[in-house]
């Protein structure tokens, strides 16, 4: 008999339904008690972290930057300051597709290759929440265009700010340096979080040497800030403190003078006063102008920097290397009469030549026929070289360098900015190591005359003159004399650096060698007599003239044969007023023939401003004090 088949099996069908259910209820039951413990986690013990979160989102802290303090001369004259300006800044992380913003913006602004690249580049080293220039100096025009069409872009603002401004340009920009876009390298050297929110740190000269001091600490303010991320209202605040102003030792009316006199010409100007070390001028020639470096200079314009043939870049007053020629003289005859090869009486035959024993090759004097007989004295002043070959053969190479050695040459000066240059000052350890050769005698010779392996920076030389005039005492060279604070208007006077001074057996050996200095310029037959006619006070100094490229034995100097890149250095060293040194200077003009030609008129002239306005304010403050007490 067949099985009973059920069309429909109502109860298995309610089973298999309620079965269902319950396992949807335990499921919907299991993840409505899972949503409740999340809340209850949230709400109960992440709290305070989802609500800083919230808080976020309308409430950011942001960075003010400090204003950078400023730089005076000496004479109270504003060398850097910091001008009103307006960038064009983007957050990132608030637009999209940036590449067709900028190009939607160049509708409106001019924006070059140039800056988009350092934007660029920049953005990859900044976080994406922070601000970041895209184009500095918009002018007025520029910002009523951007501001019509600012809806347009969200997450891009024009923001006012300062920018730094060098108004003597060129003429100071190797004593101040410049200031512009921290890089990958100053943020590795920086507080980050005392630079939140600076965009420009110091780069060169005394921007660079004083940073800690003009840079100031950041503040900050807690703002909030709509869907847009503009700012609504300010919730709390804490102003940032300015940097402190610094105050120069240059004397901006002798830094014009010794720039008008180098003019076009390659070369160095430095002048200090001999009492405190304070650098009164430091010409480098040729310059370049800073502010085109503030907010990054264009590719062309600074290849252009780089390939010139003038060097413009190099500060060739701490970084110029250049043979002293014979303003290394008077040095010369003060380490032999130190060590007692020579005296004031002692003569020595110049024919116009020299030769060591058994060689033939003979150095030359530049007077082709000689001076006949000189002593000490009249060898500086009419600069022959026949007797200073004769009292360095007389001296050895292990007693000049020592001598020298104690007058600086051969190592940094300790000047207050960096990148300076140490010369070169050559011994027989040197030699050896640095070229793998013995020192050889006639090397000896040519050193007594500044030429040679030795090298020295105007800087160098002029502190070596100050030491001379200072007869043994060393003062540091010093850009910075004062630091003032903008807030309390308090000034801190830095202190005067001195070294351990040069000694000599005898006193009186400072006094002979000052006379035959004073003789170059002053007396019949000094090599820079035509310099000293007339002058209304009296001045030492020391004509050098460095040779760039050999002549052969057989052959004369003809200036005018050669390529001007192949002609001399004009060198001259001098200070007053002889009686009592305020003043040293150091002179060199490259490829400018002859220093009692060329470097000891321009002395003449910025001795002459510098004395003659000292003379006047002496006789101003004169009449001043001689007047009745009713005339105050």
């Amino acid at each position: 008999m067949a099985k009973d088949f059920k069309l429909k099996d109502n109860e298995y069908e309610a089973q298999l339904i309620s079965s269902r259910i319950y396992v949807i209820g335990v499921f919907v039951t299991l993840l409505m008690m899972l949503i409740i413990i999340r809340i209850f986690y949230l709400t109960i013990f992440q709290y305070d972290h989802y609500t800083t979160l919230s808080k976020s989102n309308r409430v950011k802290v942001t960075p003010i930057q400090p204003t950078r303090g400023l730089i005076y001369s000496h004479d109270g004259v504003l060398l850097a300051e910091n001008k009103p300006s307006f960038s064009l800044e983007v957050i990132p992380e608030q637009t999209n597709d940036l590449e067709q913003i900028i190009i939607e913006l160049q509708k409106f602004l001019t924006i070059e290759q140039d800056d988009i690249n350092s934007f660029k580049k920049a953005l990859k080293k900044q976080r994406r929440f922070e601000r970041l220039p895209l184009r500095f100096n918009l002018d007025e025009e520029e910002v009523a265009s951007f501001s019509v069409n600012r809806h347009r872009f969200p997450g891009i603002d024009v923001v006012a700010g300062l920018n730094r401004y060098y108004p003597f340009a060129d003429e100071l920009v190797h004593t101040l340096g410049y200031v512009a876009r921290i890089d990958e390298a100053d943020m590795s050297e920086i507080d980050q979080s005392n630079y939140a929110g600076t965009t420009h740190i110091g780069k060169l000269g005394i921007e660079k040497s004083y940073e800690s001091i003009l840079h100031g600490e950041v503040g900050y303010q807690q703002v909030e800030v709509n869907a847009q991320g503009r700012i609504i209202r300010i919730l709390q605040s804490k102003a940032p403190i300015p940097g402190d102003n610094l105050h120069l030792t240059i004397d901006v009316s002798l830094q014009k003078v010794a720039e008008e006199e180098l003019g076009d010409r390659r070369g160095s100007i430095v002048a200090m006063d001999t009492r405190n070390g304070d650098v009164l001028a430091f010409v480098s020639s040729p310059g370049y102008d800073p502010n085109k470096f503030v907010n990054g200079i264009d590719s062309k314009s600074y290849k252009a920097l780089l390939t010139s043939k003038d060097k413009p870049l190099i500060n060739r007053a701490i970084q110029g290397k250049y043979p002293p020629g014979s303003t290394i003289k008077p040095l010369m005859g003060l380490i032999g009469l130190n060590y007692g090869v020579t005296n004031f009486t002692k003569e020595e035959w110049c024919p116009g030549w020299y030769s060591l024993n058994g060689h033939e090759h003979r150095y030359r004097c530049w007077k082709r026929h000689g001076h006949g007989y000189l002593n000490l004295h009249d060898a500086i002043a009419q600069s022959c070289d026949v007797y200073f070959y004769s009292l360095a053969f007389s001296l050895g190479i292990d007693h000049i360098y020592e001598g020298l050695s104690a007058f600086g040459f051969g190592k940094k000066t300790g000047i207050d900015i960096g990148g300076e240059a140490g010369g070169l000052l050559p011994s027989r350890e040197w030699k050896r190591s640095a070229i793998g050769q013995p020192w050889y005698p006639g090397e000896t010779l040519i050193i007594a005359i500044g030429q040679g392996y030795t090298l020295s920076t105007p800087l160098q030389l002029a502190k070596a003159t100050a030491i001379v005039a200072n007869h043994g005492k060393v003062v540091v060279p010093r850009l910075v004399s004062s630091i003032s604070n903008v807030i309390t208007n308090e000034v801190h006077k830095l202190p005067i650096k001195t070294e351990e001074p040069v000694r000599v057996k005898n006193p009186e050996y400072w006094d002979e060698i000052i006379q035959s200095m004073r003789d170059v310029v002053h007396g019949q037959g000094g090599t820079a007599w035509s310099s000293g006619l007339n002058a209304p006070y009296e001045f030492a100094g020391k004509t050098g003239t460095a040779q760039v490229i050999s002549i052969a034995q057989d052959e004369e100097y003809k200036e005018d044969e050669i390529a001007e890149e192949h002609q001399d250095h004009a060198l001259f060293i001098a200070f007053a007023p002889v009686d009592k040194p305020e003043i040293a200077i150091a002179i060199v003009v490259e490829n400018g023939g002859g220093g009692s030609k060329t470097a000891a008129p321009i002395a003449r002239t910025i001795l002459d401003n510098y004395m003659l306005k000292r003379q006047l304010i002496g006789n101003n403050n004169e009449r001043t004090n001689s007047l009745p007490t009713s005339a105050y």
